[in-house]
């Protein structure tokens, strides 16, 4: 490494040194506290069979939210991401777009969930409006950046015959924006469902209501029986993820069929 890089490495090491005293960040507390996780750990296995049920029940309700929640997220973001493509539109209509989407980003699904339960009252349709939100948000950005990218030798060609904007998107912009706009949708639908685990917290349904209060009343052996359908559902839309992006996103981006293992 040369003087430079050393003095870039020694400034990042110090900046982390003064973050972690201005957060009280001490590495002997979490060694300390190692012995805490052993109690947890062992009451974790005194589980109740009889949960299963509703464990499974709840995963559903959980299943069934993100699954609205991307897809209505997804169907709103992308008109929102076509005016916010800076290779599409004038500054003056992807500007304000784009502060629309900052400000949805802003606040974290667990604050848009507070929110609509408080206009809609408790239960998962305040947990879908809340993942609705960020769901806009958050595909809407990525999506936008992945039209900013697009090659534009293609757009100019389109564009030299004198077709219409409608035509160009249509024709160009989603055909080469599909394939992320499908990997963003599968991220998104992981990502809800381990959000609406959280959305229970203050009363958005999902089974993260009976993790929440579990936790709550420090029965941890009920809490393990939760968990354990959320890992075991978390592991199946991983594995069908992998499927789905072997069959269509990378098989359209090397022209040839991907088995996965």
């Amino acid at each position: 490494m040369n003087q430079k890089n050393n003095l870039i490495v020694g400034i990042i090491i110090a900046l982390l040194v003064a973050a972690s005293i201005n957060v009280d960040a001490n590495p002997l507390e979490f060694i300390e506290g190692l012995p805490n996780l052993g109690i947890v750990a062992e009451e974790m296995t005194e589980v109740e069979p009889k949960l299963f049920e509703t464990a499974l029940w709840s995963m559903f309700e959980t299943i069934q939210m993100a699954f609205i929640g991307t897809v209505v997220g997804v169907a709103i973001s992308l008109p929102l991401s076509m005016l916010a493509a800076r290779n599409l539109n004038s500054k003056y209509v992807y500007g304000p777009v784009r502060a629309i989407l900052a400000a949805i980003r802003t606040f974290p699904s667990i604050l848009w969930a507070i929110l609509f339960v408080i206009m809609v009252g408790l239960g998962p349709f305040a947990g879908v409006l809340a993942l609705i939100m960020y769901t806009v948000g958050f595909v809407a950005k990525l999506q936008y950046e992945a039209i900013e990218a697009i090659d534009s030798d293609p757009m100019d060609a389109v564009g030299s015959i004198g077709v219409s904007k409608w035509q160009l998107i249509r024709y160009v912009v989603l055909p080469e924006s599909a394939p992320h706009l499908l990997g963003q949708m599968l991220y998104m639908f992981d990502y809800n469902v381990r959000q609406s685990s959280i959305l229970g917290l203050v009363g958005a349904g999902g089974i993260g209501f009976y993790i929440i209060n579990y936790i709550k009343f420090f029965e941890y052996g009920k809490v393990a029986i939760f968990m354990v359908v959320v890992l075991a559902t978390v592991l199946i839309i991983d594995w069908v993820s992998v499927k789905i992006r072997d069959k269509y996103i990378i098989k359209s981006q090397h022209g040839m069929e991907v088995s996965a293992k």
